[in-house]
């Protein structure tokens, strides 16, 4: 979780949103990506997708851990589920409930654990106070 961190701390400097993701294969990192939505103005760098892609073609995903600062949301959740990850450490999900993905999550055979990373609800809960509306545009809410 430390090196998801590092990515979201790594967004935010970029001026994006903190949220960073990391894959990890017998102990090794195999991706690493931040959330880049605002920086590329793409609709769907999401923190995880970007990772994802940054791992590049991965023939199975068979005892990967996909690491990420915040709870992921439905798309992330999708890609998470359609490519045969099945441990998820999330920092946390203060700032974004999350439910519906964890529980999709789940319903689908990821074991989902929740840190409830003092780090990461503080950095979060500091860019949401002063960027609502980009917040808004990120999270769908």
């Amino acid at each position: 979780m430390k090196e998801a961190f590092k990515e979201a701390k790594r967004g935010l400097s970029e001026g994006g949103i903190p949220i960073g993701a990391v894959l990890v294969r017998n102990g090794k990192i195999s991706g690493r990506g931040h959330n880049r939505r605002v920086q590329k103005d793409s609709p769907i760098l999401h923190a995880e997708i970007d990772c994802l892609q940054k791992a590049g073609r991965i023939k199975n995903y068979k005892g990967t851990v996909l690491y990420s600062t915040l709870m992921p949301c439905y798309m992330c959740s999708g890609a998470i589920v359609h490519f045969g990850i099945k441990k998820l450490v999330v920092g946390e999900n203060k700032n974004y409930r999350g439910l519906g993905p964890r529980r999709f999550l789940e319903a689908h055979g990821v074991k989902v654990t929740n840190l409830q990373s003092k780090e990461c609800i503080a950095i979060m809960k500091k860019f949401i106070k002063k960027n609502p509306e980009l917040w808004k545009e990120d999270s769908g809410t």
